[in-house]
C-alpha cells in the first residue's frame, strides 16, 4: 500500500466534511442565558459581601492573666 501526500490526504478530508456538514439536520444555534447587567451583579456581590463581613464573628483579643 502506497503513502498518501499529507496534502491530499488533508484535501480528502476537507470534502468528505463538507458532505457530512451538508447532511446533518439543521438546528438553531443554543440560546444564550440572560445575564443581568454589570451593574446589577456588581451590586448583589458587594451585598453579599457586607453580609459575609457583619456575619463573621469579633476577633478575638488575646489575655493576659
Amino acid at each position: 500500500m502506497a503513502a498518501m501526500h499529507p496534502d491530499i490526504h488533508f484535501r480528502l478530508h476537507e470534502q468528505r466534511a463538507a458532505e457530512l456538514r451538508d447532511r446533518a439536520p439543521r438546528r438553531p444555534a443554543p440560546r444564550r442565558r440572560h445575564q443581568p447587567p454589570l451593574r446589577t451583579r456588581l451590586g448583589w456581590a458587594l451585598v453579599e459581601l457586607g453580609l459575609r463581613l457583619v456575619a463573621a464573628p469579633p476577633p478575638r483579643t488575646a489575655r493576659i492573666a
